[in-house]
């Protein structure tokens, strides 16, 4: 069995508590408190060791001892007194009072049995004396078998399966997002149908002549901008072909709108000159000719005259079946 050890190297540096006059009393008994709630006191285990006071007035002088360890010493103190305070009655023209709890922090780094010291305390004039516990303080060691001893590599972390609750808020999470994405998508696109529409509503003529003013700045005479500049205006006038006459201009070569609109009431000499402007426009964007300023300068007034004349002609059109059916009538 262990010896007890006396905490001689546990100094109190209590020359201003001996010195000072009053009376020296019982202030009751310490309190040692372990930080780590289990059974049994480890090696390098934390303890609180203190003192309380009840129902100090307010303003009372209170002084603590000073404590110091020396060198080697089997416990060591962590830190400076903690003093916690509270308030227990508080009247009206009379000083509050209170409960106060001080106490130091300690531990050892070796196994054994220690007494602890009592822990005098000058309380208004008086020296407070409170008495260390009764039995010692017993330090267990965890105990190695050296002989039996095997070192094993360090573990790697158990991986436990996530539970629904876990998962619940980044399920969560996700869905909105995927539902706030969703109706981004669905008010962009009902946005730009709508444009779509709008801009699908206003006459054929009106659409081909706005694209075609487009392309008047583009500099189309350059060459390496003739391609775009032709596929600009042939687009144009196919979706105008398909608005007017209903050919399938889109998907169509140029031999096949040409033979389809063949018959039509466009004018012959209209007709050639489209014929011989898409034909050319074949040959910029699939066999890379150049065409010559003085032939691009021609392109847009020919596609714009073949467009406001046939619309006019199917104004004109329009208004003689109205007479007709007025004559009739």
């Amino acid at each position: 069995m262990k010896l007890v050890r006396t905490l001689i190297p546990l100094l109190l540096t209590v020359s201003a508590l001996a010195g000072a006059e009053g009376l020296r009393k019982e202030g009751g008994e310490t309190f040692l408190e372990p930080l780590q709630k289990r059974d049994s006191i480890l090696v390098a285990d934390q303890l609180r060791y203190g003192f309380a006071l009840e129902n100090i007035e307010e303003g009372t002088p209170l002084v603590l001892p000073q404590l110091k360890m020396e060198k080697d010493a089997p416990l060591e103190i962590l830190g400076q007194w903690q003093v916690d305070s509270v308030r227990v009655s508080r009247r009206k023209e009379t000083p509050a009072r209170y409960n106060i709890k001080a106490s130091l922090l300690l531990t050892t780094w070796t196994g054994g049995r220690f007494e602890l010291p009592d822990l005098p305390v000058l309380v208004n004039g008086d020296t407070l004396v409170f008495k260390a516990p009764s039995e010692p303080l017993e330090v267990k060691e965890l105990p190695v078998d050296m002989e039996s001893f095997q070192a094993h590599d360090i573990k790697d972390q158990v991986q436990f399966p996530y539970t629904l609750k876990e998962l619940f808020p980044w399920i969560y999470g996700t869905a909105m997002v995927l539902m706030a994405l969703s109706a981004l998508i669905l008010w962009l696109t009902g946005r730009s149908r709508k444009k779509e529409e709008a801009r699908n509503a206003e006459p054929a003529h009106i659409r081909a002549l706005r694209k075609l003013d487009q392309l008047r700045g583009d500099k189309f005479w350059k060459p390496e901008k003739q391609k775009a500049f032709y596929s600009g205006v042939t687009d144009a006038l196919r979706e105008y072909i398909v608005s007017r006459y209903g050919v399938g201009a889109m998907e169509m070569t140029t031999a096949e709108i040409f033979a389809d609109l063949q018959g039509s009431d466009i004018p012959e000499d209209l007709y050639h000159e489209m014929k011989t402007l898409f034909e050319t426009a074949d040959f910029v964007k699939f066999a890379k000719l150049t065409v010559s300023d003085e032939e691009n300068a021609k392109v847009l007034p020919q596609a714009i005259h073949f467009v406001t004349a046939t619309y006019e002609q199917e104004i004109a059109g329009q208004a003689g079946e109205d007479d007709k059916k007025e004559e009739e009538d």
